[in-house]
């Protein structure tokens, strides 16, 4: 098979392949993890990497509002190397940045912060971090208009890089043409998770993602999920999850399954899609297309002053961490008088998450909503 190369399939509790070893692939470019695609997206190109160390040592991204920094943590007893710095200007804030394949092999994390919001995605134990997220704040508008999305890609990191590159977009080309009705609203979020997924099936490329996405309009909350990515609201210090994860273990999507000619049972104490796949909705996963469908379930709220901070992250954290204490752990940091500490918070979430024996990739992002509300 000319031009193929054979890889082995991680062992993975998302992704399985109990009955072949190992699937065979065309050679791809290396990913790209991307935010908005405004015009002021940040990138961080190869010929601007961080100095060269050991092939090995691992990589840090950090992005902010200001500019973006990349350094190796093998370097950090030498001499620190430069922060590299690109100008945003007024308009939608967005982030990405592009990573050649050594890089990639080298990543253990990525950090992000602006107004109103922080982010931290650290990678798991099992190969290449496969997390991606985005992140993008309209400035100029009367009111706040934000999108944010933690995407956890398996079987590779394709179908979560294209979703962090396309999924606002599709979604807003159909927000900016409807009217402001709840229906409408669900909809547009509707239209855009299936349009992503159709043009990434186009790709040709394997692998899928888990998606959760909080959109901020006019004064409304609107989160969507399709797969287990999780979003989970601090209303009064209380935890209140605002989606439901899509598991074979979960009923109605078993059921759901089941009368389109699937089937769902334990393998390797997890419940799989026909003996492979962990979950039931998602993008991408083009061999089970049949039974993952990539519609989202939606949930549209009103931000109230109660509702303190939101927090959107991959199931290497929520496997791990209960939503009520996640909350607490959170509320302390992002709620005191002080300045808030977002980025502390989000830290701290994935540190507890990997001490209590998580191998996952773990991203954790929080978003204080009453920086938003009308």
């Amino acid at each position: 098979m000319a031009g193929l190369v054979a890889v082995q399939v991680p062992k993975s509790p998302i992704f399985s392949s109990p009955i072949i070893p190992s699937i065979f692939i065309k050679p791809c470019p290396s990913p790209t993890i991307l935010g908005s695609q405004s015009p002021t997206s940040l990138s961080l190109q190869p010929s601007l990497s961080a100095p060269s160390g050991s092939p090995r040592s691992p990589l840090v991204i950090r992005v902010n509002e200001t500019g973006l920094e990349a350094n190796s943590a093998a370097v950090l007893k030498r001499k620190r190397p430069g922060r590299i710095v690109i100008p945003v200007v007024a308009g939608i804030l967005g982030f990405g940045l592009e990573t050649s394949r050594r890089e990639e092999e080298r990543m253990e994390v990525m950090e992000a912060e602006g107004d109103g919001y922080s982010v931290y995605c650290k990678r798991g134990r099992r190969g290449l971090m496969e997390d991606r997220f985005s992140a993008s704040i309209d400035v100029n508008a009367d009111y706040k208009r934000a999108f944010f999305g933690v995407f956890d890609g398996h079987g590779g990191a394709k179908a979560a890089e294209f979703a962090s590159k396309n999924l606002e977009k599709n979604i807003m080309a159909v927000v900016s043409s409807i009217s402001e009705e709840k229906t409408g609203i669900e909809m547009a979020i509707r239209d855009g998770y299936l349009t992503t997924d159709r043009e990434f099936l186009k790709q040709n490329v394997g692998g899928g993602a888990c998606c959760v996405t909080a959109l901020i309009h006019n004064g409304n909350l609107v989160v969507s999920n399709a797969g287990d990515c999780r979003a989970v609201m601090s209303r009064g210090g209380v935890a209140e999850a605002l989606t439901s994860d899509h598991q074979p273990a979960r009923k109605d999507e078993r059921d759901r399954i089941e009368a389109l000619g699937g089937y769902v049972d334990i393998c390797r104490g997890v419940w799989r899609i026909q003996g492979t796949l962990a979950v039931t909705r998602g993008i991408g996963d083009r061999s089970l297309k049949q039974w993952v469908i990539s519609e989202p379930e939606t949930k549209v709220l009103k931000i109230e002053p109660d509702c303190e901070f939101l927090i959107l992250a991959s199931d290497g954290l929520w496997d791990k961490v209960t939503n009520q204490e996640a909350v607490d752990i959170v509320r302390p940091l992002c709620m005191g008088v002080n300045q808030p500490e977002l980025s502390s918070a989000c830290k701290e979430l994935s540190q507890l998450s990997s001490r209590r024996g998580s191998i996952d990739d773990i991203t954790v992002m929080i978003i204080q909503l009453g920086s938003f509300s009308s």
